[in-house]
């Protein structure tokens, strides 16, 4: 199943891509793409629904992120081998975790704002995993009966915020707008192999991130497990698991940074596409 939200920012209606392509309405089976609708029980029930029977939505609506009531925005870094190196970093030993403000996200196509004072915004392709079933202490082996399914995220990262300026990474990670999420919730069923998708993004044309989630250090039921290890993870946490390389601050000879007036297009192999425009803080 494709699991959308549609509607104006704070009042999406929970709905489903048909394989026709249009977008039904669920508003009348559930209440959002959140929560306990994400656990096997909740995603059982809508795969058993009557998609014929729901009325369609206007496909020009505004696309919401894919999951609602986000308790964690959970996040991965440089866990991608040949991201690692364009950066001049060490491969880690263990997973690299920090967090991204809830606040930050924001509906596929929404806007990004270039936060106040910025100098360095980057951009970032992410594979996101989404959580449907509590974990606490799980073993890799079992990881992925615990995953809902997965949806595309564009991880945009102030780089001076994050690295120049001390402290941890999430003060440059969390500005409002910062965490596109969807078109889909694609359910794990309908990805065959999450280590094999590939991944691309551009700005205003360029061609600058292409790669694949196969170049992952930590793959998917790795980092559910470790995660695990350390905090419960909820129906409706959200995971992203980093970026392939091609990001501005390894683009050689300089770095390239975002500015307003730009355009992103990214995608992932089998979750959809994104678009943003940015504009500036005001």
């Amino acid at each position: 199943m494709k699991l959308m939200r549609i509607g104006a920012k704070g009042a999406e209606k929970p709905a489903i891509l048909d394989t026709d392509g249009k977008i039904k309405d669920l508003s009348g089976v559930v209440d959002d793409i959140a929560g306990s609708v994400l656990t096997p029980e909740g995603l059982a029930k809508l795969q058993d629904v009557d998609r014929s029977s729901l009325p369609e939505l206007d496909a020009d609506q505004r696309i919401g992120a894919c999951v609602g009531r986000v308790g964690k925005f959970i996040c991965v870094g440089l866990n991608y081998a040949d991201h690692a190196a364009e950066t001049g970093a060490s491969i880690p030993a263990e997973p690299i975790i920090f967090m991204k403000a809830t606040s930050a996200i924001n509906g596929p196509n929404d806007d990004v704002i270039i936060p106040k004072n910025s100098k360095k915004t980057d951009w970032e392709v992410e594979l996101g995993i989404v959580i449907g079933k509590e974990a606490r202490y799980v073993d890799e082996a079992d990881a992925l009966d615990h995953v809902a399914g997965y949806c595309l995220i564009n991880d945009l990262s102030e780089r001076e915020f994050q690295i120049e300026r001390s402290g941890q990474w999430v003060k440059g990670k969390s500005a409002d707008t910062f965490g596109p999420i969807g078109p889909w919730l694609v359910t794990k069923d309908e990805i065959a192999d999450p280590q094999n998708l590939a991944m691309w993004l551009e700005v205003d044309g360029r061609r600058y991130q292409d790669g694949s989630s196969k170049t992952m250090i930590f793959g998917v039921a790795k980092v559910v497990s470790y995660l695990s290890q350390f905090m419960s993870l909820q129906p409706g946490d959200v995971i992203s698991t980093g970026t392939p390389p091609g990001v501005g601050m390894g683009i050689k000879p300089e770095p390239v940074y975002l500015k307003a007036g730009q355009t992103m297009r990214l995608g992932i192999e089998g979750l959809g596409e994104q678009h943003q425009r940015t504009v500036a803080w005001s």
